[in-house]
């Protein structure tokens, strides 16, 4: 009976991988002695009937529940306006309720049994409780066969394995300094503000994170499932990735998967990049196959709320679940700092911006797609009477501050531009000066190089900015007449008699038309264009590490 509990509570099936002889790399075809192909070692699992239309069912009331959820405020002004939230109404509406629920406990009931009568299950159900239960590696390896609703996956990592911080709440964010103000002006501009403030808040939690992560909402995810659950096959097949499930210092709990490279012939198998997805991506389907593509070893994770992970996407929580994976990729995968290249793609620069400001010691950062700040953006798809709600809610409760997070980081960094870019930018595509990802090289450039990036500086790198291809950036860089090898040396020379340490006083005595080459000189060295739009994934031949002296 215990058994049949253990099936009943258990989680959903999906996969089971089965390796078949020695590991190999699945792109090539394996020939048998036969000469037919041998078949593939994993396979979807197969339910018995029973299971198979219970959880047909069940899946059809999760998704109504979901639409439910979402629909409920016009549910319920739409009952008040009928006049049927009387309490006799609502007595009878809750007895129809509760005789729902009863059934549906009834068919996952009828699921258990079907299971129990499934020996595949059952082995399964077995794996998974003396991985729970004992916790030893060999009963997480035979775990890694199975793919099955993430909740019921153990915990490998927790985020106080190896840091005596003492705050057990919540990671440091940048945050704007607060206005001294007397005791008094200070609580009545609080009660003036109030209104504004809890607007703002119900704002934040409901279509505004909604609307910045999408990739979190229920319904999207389970259209998504079928394509997730074939990119993870991938990742196991293909590339031998290890998933694991990380427990944050917020109590949410990170999905991830790693592809370990260090000992294969990749040149660059001995190097850690670790992804940051965007608003809708998952590491199943998202940036994270550029630089598998590309030999590295490769980190993957999953947003707070995205597939496995646990959690809602605020900026607080990212943090979070940033810092609990960089925990993870030191500690236990045992990777050094500067061995570790953080890449993101589009939203997902806040938390690789986060993760390069509180870990300097990282080998590099990849922007790739990023912005600055949200706000402009923000600003570009909601109502302009809106204005002053959209800016105050970001800038309390969704503000995502890549410039300034940026700008802490003292490491090499590459940004990446698509020239075609329809979400980053705050008019049209083709209007190429208005991507915010022009701001965030600037405002890199001004905080590390401000005597070289003056009035001057700022005037020519936006006229290079301008030119969307190889072509026009040549014609612009040769008009100035720059001179790579006389700026090489000039920064060298700097370097080697201040040292590292940003901001550089370089190009204080320096003639104007210095200035400019050395202004030129610096921006085609930090941003690479990519003539794609948003979403156009990165081909691992345009995977390049940043230029650093």
């Amino acid at each position: 009976m215990a058994k049949l509990l253990s099936c009943i509570l258990g989680p959903r099936l999906y996969r089971v991988y089965r390796e078949r002889g020695s590991r190999r790399s699945r792109p090539e075809a394996i020939e048998s002695s036969q000469g037919a192909l041998e078949p593939s070692w994993e396979s979807y699992y197969q339910p018995r009937s029973l299971e198979k239309h219970a959880d047909s069912i069940l899946a059809l009331a999760s998704v109504l529940w979901s639409i439910s959820y979402y629909s409920s405020p016009f549910a319920a002004f739409y009952l008040y306006r009928k006049g049927y939230l009387t309490m006799s109404k609502v007595v009878a509406i809750s007895h129809y309720a509760g005789t729902m629920l009863l059934l549906l406990a009834g068919i996952a009931c009828l699921r258990g049994i079907g299971r129990w009568t499934n020996p595949q299950y059952i082995q399964f159900i077995s794996v998974l409780e003396d991985a729970h239960r004992y916790g030893k590696p060999e009963d997480k390896r035979k775990l890694s066969s199975y793919n099955f609703d993430f909740r019921s996956w153990p915990v490998d990592f927790r985020w106080d394995e190896a840091t005596s911080r003492s705050d057990s709440r919540s990671v440091p964010l940048l945050r704007a300094e607060p206005k001294h103000r007397s005791a008094v002006n200070n609580f009545l501009h609080t009660v003036k503000k109030l209104p504004c403030q809890i607007a703002s808040y119900i704002v934040a939690h409901t279509i505004g994170r909604r609307m910045l992560y999408p990739g979190s909402v229920y319904l999207l995810q389970k259209a998504l499932m079928p394509m997730l659950l074939q990119g993870q096959a991938r990742l196991v097949e293909e590339y031998h990735g290890k998933r694991a499930k990380l427990a944050a210092c917020d109590g949410n709990e990170v999905d991830t998967m790693f592809m370990d490279r260090r000992d294969t012939s990749e040149p660059h198998g001995k190097k850690l990049v670790i992804c940051c997805e965007g608003n809708a991506g998952f590491y199943e389907v998202g940036c994270l196959s550029t630089p598998v593509d590309a030999g590295y070893s490769v980190l993957g994770w999953n947003h707070p709320g995205f597939a496995g992970s646990t959690g809602v996407p605020l900026p607080q929580n990212e943090a979070n679940a940033m810092d609990v994976v960089m925990q993870y990729a030191i500690h236990h995968l045992g990777f050094l700092p500067e061995d570790i290249i953080l890449y993101a793609w589009s939203i997902g620069g806040f938390t690789a911006t986060w993760a390069a400001m509180s870990y300097p010691d990282v080998s590099a950062l990849i922007l790739d797609a990023s912005f600055d700040d949200l706000v402009p953006l923000a600003l570009k798809v909601m109502p302009e009477s809106w204005r002053g709600l959209v800016t105050r809610t970001v800038r309390l409760y969704l503000n995502l501050n890549n410039g300034e997070q940026l700008c802490k980081y003292q490491g090499p960094v590459l940004l990446v531009r698509r020239t075609k870019d329809e979400i980053i930018t705050t008019t049209v595509p083709e209007d190429i000066m208005s991507n915010r990802g022009n701001d965030l090289l600037l405002k890199l450039l001004q905080f590390r190089y401000p005597k070289v990036m003056a009035e001057e500086g700022v005037r020519v790198v936006r006229e290079w900015l301008e030119a969307s291809t190889p072509m026009e950036e040549a014609s612009v860089y040769s008009r100035y007449e720059v001179e790579d090898d006389w700026c090489l040396s000039v920064l060298t020379s700097y370097q080697a008699e201040h040292g590292d340490s940003f901001p550089w006083s370089v190009g204080d005595d320096m003639t104007p038309e210095g200035r400019r080459q050395l202004a030129l000189f610096l921006a085609r060295k930090h941003l690479q264009n990519f003539e794609a739009t948003h979403c156009a994934p990165l081909p691992p031949q345009d995977f390049h590490l940043p230029w650093h002296l």
